[in-house]
């Protein structure tokens, strides 16, 4: 396994906590035994202190990925088409893609890494599925090149592929 695959591994596991500790069928019990709360709740607020031990605000999630294009029109409708990605609503109220809640890893890469595959590349996106085989089959049906699929046990399935610029992506079926 290599380093980098390792340190994307690390980060999986500590944003996953539990999931990489009680095998899968444990999980699925505890979180049967979870009572629904009386009241939807606001998502919790964590408190985090920063090196001086004073609290410190933390951002929610994720907001949008923005990067350039030499197409930006083609480009959007391929994630639209392959992936099902919808795109940015050009006007007021129109609807914006909801991804489904999961963990999500944040990981700088050392400057040199091979991981992303061209060196140009600065950046590459994970995307969560449910059924790495069906999207995997999808894409080569469309004549897209997918990598065959490896395997991390407690972890899961993750393939990879190039949008039509070049930029690396990388499918991911949690275990």
């Amino acid at each position: 396994m290599s380093v980098h695959r390792r340190q994307l591994l690390q980060v999986l596991s500590y944003a996953l906590g539990s999931g990489f500790i009680l095998p899968r069928n444990e999980l699925a019990r505890a979180a049967q035994n979870v009572a629904p709360p009386a009241s939807p709740a606001p998502p919790a607020k964590a408190a985090i202190k920063n090196e001086s031990g004073e609290e410190m605000e933390k951002v929610a999630g994720i907001g949008g990925l923005f990067f350039r294009a030499h197409d930006p029109k083609a480009l959007a409708n391929w994630y639209q088409q392959h992936l099902g990605i919808a795109l940015t609503p050009a006007s007021e109220g129109g609807t914006v893609w909801q991804q489904e809640a999961g963990p999500t890893a944040f990981s700088p890469f050392p400057e040199k890494s091979g991981y992303f595959g061209d060196p140009g590349k600065v950046w590459m996106v994970n995307f969560r599925v449910h059924d790495l085989e069906k999207m995997v089959a999808q894409l080569r049906t469309a004549g897209i090149e997918v990598k065959d699929p490896e395997s991390y046990p407690n972890i899961g399935r993750f393939a990879r592929l190039h949008d039509p610029e070049g930029n690396p992506i990388e499918l991911w079926q949690p275990a």
